[in-house]
């Protein structure tokens, strides 16, 4: 597979060209912070994203490896979606996107709760690494899971 082209070799237009919609990132963040992993789970989010705008950013997020898709172990005929190692990474840079809107936005101070509000200032870095354990231990359990 050839890599795209790009509109410049920008660390920061490469990020955007990735996830620069307004949809991925909460997709994203629907996995890591709301452990959602199936396609229902998603478009019951409260920004209402439409089905075929959900359907085209999943199939890209997996085609560009920040998520996997396997079958659902509850209904073979329905997928599940984890976040790969790549799409991982990304959980200091949305803990840093939510520090900067509790900051700057006094409704987004009020859709976190106050002990994870509290916890991103006291240990920000701590929450970080917790969070990116427990989205490996769920992979890991689910990719365990299949093997079976």
């Amino acid at each position: 597979m050839t890599e795209p082209i790009r509109r410049s070799p920008c660390p920061i237009n490469f990020a955007l060209e990735l996830f620069g919609d307004k949809w991925t990132l909460l997709i994203i963040r629907d996995l890591i912070f709301m452990r959602k992993k199936g396609y229902g789970e998603f478009m019951e989010s409260p920004e209402g994203i439409s089905t075929n705008i959900l359907a085209d950013r999943l199939r890209q997020l997996v085609d560009n490896g920040l998520i996997e898709k396997y079958p659902d172990h509850n209904d073979k005929k329905k997928f599940v979606y984890l976040l790969t190692e790549k799409g991982e990474a990304l959980v200091p840079v949305l803990v840093e996107i939510i520090r900067w809107g509790v900051q700057y936005d006094t409704q987004a101070k009020n859709a976190i709760p106050i002990e994870v509000s509290a916890r991103l200032k006291s240990d920000a870095m701590g929450f970080i690494e917790e969070t990116r354990k427990s989205v490996r231990k769920e992979r890991k359990q689910y990719l365990k899971w299949l093997a079976s």
